[in-house]
C-alpha cells in the first residue's frame, strides 16, 4: 500500500516526472503536470500578423487555443510535418496552449541529483527559460521552464495574466 504514495514522486524530494521530447536532434523535457494530453497534428487555422512561431488555433473540444511550433520558435530549422509530429497541449496558469514537436519519447522522472545546472551558453533558447539538465544515462534532456517560456511577453500568449 505505501508504494504507490513512493511512486507518485512529487513533493518528498524523490523525484520528478518530465514528458521527453525531440526538437531536431536535441531531446528536452517539461514537467508531466502541465501536460493535459498529447495529440496528432492537425492543420491549424492561421491567423493574420500573428508571429511566425504561433501556428494558429485550433479547436479543442469547443475551446480555441493558440499552437506554437517550438521548431520554428527556437530556430531549428525547418519544421516537418509527418506521423511522428505531436501536439502537447499544456495547462500553463489556467490557459491551454499547444505546442508542436517532432515526437514524445517519455515519462522521465529525475532525482534532484539528475538535475544539473543549465551553463550559460549563447544558444537561440535563453537559459532563463530552462530548469537545467537532466541526465539518464547516457541522455541528457534539457529541461525547459515551460511556464516561464509559455508566459513570457515574447511569446505574447498570457498578455492577460498577471505578474
Amino acid at each position: 500500500m505505501q508504494d504507490t504514495q513512493v511512486q507518485d514522486g512529487g513533493a518528498d524530494g524523490l523525484g520528478r516526472e518530465f514528458l521527453a521530447f525531440t526538437l531536431g536532434k536535441e531531446e528536452y523535457g517539461i514537467d508531466i503536470l502541465k501536460v493535459q494530453e498529447i495529440r496528432g497534428y492537425e492543420a491549424v487555422t492561421r491567423i493574420a500578423n500573428a508571429p511566425e512561431f504561433i501556428k494558429g488555433v485550433i479547436n479543442l473540444r469547443g475551446i480555441i487555443i493558440p499552437v506554437v511550433d517550438m521548431r520554428i520558435k527556437f530556430r531549428l530549422g525547418e519544421p516537418v510535418y509527418d506521423q511522428f509530429t505531436v501536439v502537447i497541449i499544456l495547462n500553463i496558469k489556467g490557459r491551454v496552449v499547444g505546442m508542436v514537436v517532432d515526437s514524445v519519447s517519455d515519462v522521465t522522472t529525475l532525482t534532484p541529483d539528475q538535475i544539473k545546472p543549465a551553463p550559460e551558453m549563447g544558444t537561440a533558447f535563453s537559459t532563463e527559460y530552462m530548469i537545467g539538465l537532466g541526465t539518464v544515462g547516457e541522455r541528457m534532456l534539457i529541461l525547459m521552464d515551460i511556464d516561464k517560456l509559455m508566459s513570457s511577453s515574447e511569446m505574447g500568449l498570457m498578455e492577460s495574466i498577471a505578474g
